[in-house]
């Protein structure tokens, strides 16, 4: 998606630690006091690899406007919605084909709570990507001025999250997710259109108030549009962990676990998975969090490969320097085997993602960034080689 800068800025990052999540998510503090919300961002931003080619990298400036509109309100004292819109227009100094593109993204969030602690909360979140962050290795393919390959998508993605108590220590939470690709190009689209559905079921109980044993299932189904026959999966997981709040500021989850994967017409696998992740909130607008994960992924090269194997190691903070400045920053580190079908061999790559932000609040309504992105991808496969340095000077208006 287009999410220029990638760094933290001004506490904008949700973890995956079962223990951060709130009934109703905090808003953002220019969104306080009103329901509806409109700002306007402005940004002249380089990117030196704009299809994220192994070689013959165009580069461009790219000059975007991004207005947006969010609406957020409490039906009653139980009950919070949450509506937003967002369009970036990003036009581009050098890009063969198009030079003015339009992405969309839209979200919908509706959080209940029946009682203190049965609660459920449903999120929807639709996105039209034209130019995306994040490419896709090997895509590209020698020379993007000739090939000039879109990596556009459209994404929906549905959550869903039920909780209830059991007991006085122990609850219960069932969750479901489906995400749905869909890729403009139709070369890339036969590839890798796909839904993938993850649903699951936990239970913890509180050995002490602060300190929680954790035991989960999951089950995922990857539905591909095209060739589904060789390329659709199914998973089972089981997993144990804690939610341990160690103090106020300090909060700690680890979930341990296996996953039995079946592959069609391909060799079935059993892999370890793991997530681990930390939060410390070291001031009011300072924090840090920290993660491991190890899990099978899929890969933007279905002809070879049935899926990846890959680790991720990050950091993120974020660090309040005055009352007005904000300097945030986030680090990425991801090994991986990409698992090879009969007849192909398996390759190694590892992906560095550095970003980093500096904002500048003079009033409420007035946020100036810099940032700067730099992503590299070093595999055995030569065409999978990816170098993005990224650069902006933003100005962003709340209404």
């Amino acid at each position: 998606m287009k999410n220029f800068p990638r760094a933290l800025v001004l506490g904008g990052f949700v973890t995956a630690m079962p223990l951060l999540r709130a009934v109703y998510a905090p808003i953002p503090d220019q969104d306080q006091g009103k329901d509806l919300t409109v700002n306007v961002k402005a940004a002249i931003s380089y990117d030196s690899n704009l299809f994220g080619s192994a070689h013959g990298a165009v580069d461009s400036m790219i000059y975007s406007l991004s207005p947006r509109v969010i609406y957020n309100r409490s039906l009653t004292d139980q009950t919070f919605f949450s509506a937003g819109y967002g369009l970036t227009i990003d036009h581009f100094d050098n890009r063969p084909g198009d030079k003015t593109l339009d992405s969309h993204d839209a979200t919908l969030r509706l959080a209940h709570a029946f009682n203190k602690s049965t609660t459920i909360d449903v999120n929807e979140m639709y996105m039209i990507s034209r130019n995306p962050e994040s490419l896709l290795p090997g895509v590209a393919g020698a020379d993007p001025r000739v090939l000039n390959p879109d990596q556009s998508f459209n994404r929906n993605q549905l959550d869903g999250r039920f909780t209830t108590p059991l007991n006085a220590k122990a609850s219960t939470t069932v969750k479901a997710r489906s995400v749905y690709f869909d890729y403009r190009n139709a070369v890339l689209g036969r590839s890798l259109d796909r839904i993938e559905n993850l649903y699951g079921v936990a239970g913890d109980y509180a050995i002490l108030p602060e300190f929680k044993a954790v035991a989960e299932y999951r089950h995922q189904d990857v539905y591909y549009s095209k060739q589904g026959e060789i390329k659709n999966k199914r998973s089972e997981y089981l997993m144990g962990g804690v939610d341990y709040a160690i103090a106020r500021k300090l909060s700690l989850s680890s979930r341990v676990g296996v996953e039995w994967r079946e592959r069609a017409a391909e060799r079935d696998v059993t892999a370890p998975f793991a997530e681990f992740s930390a939060k410390y909130d070291y001031t009011e607008k300072s924090f840090f969090v920290a993660g491991f994960g190890y899990n099978l992924e899929e890969t933007s090269d279905t002809a070879r490969f049935n899926d990846t194997k890959a680790k991720r190691i990050f950091v993120n903070v974020q660090h309040s320097l005055t009352a007005l400045i904000v300097a945030s920053g986030s680090a990425t580190y991801e090994p991986s085997t990409l698992q090879a079908r009969r007849g192909f061999s398996n390759i190694d790559e590892n992906t560095v993602r550095l970003g980093g932000a500096l904002s500048y609040l003079p009033t409420k309504n007035w946020i100036l960034t810099v940032s700067g992105d730099y992503d590299r991808t070093k595999s055995d496969d030569a065409v999978r080689n990816l170098k993005r340095k990224r650069a902006a000077i933003s100005a962003t208006y709340t209404f």
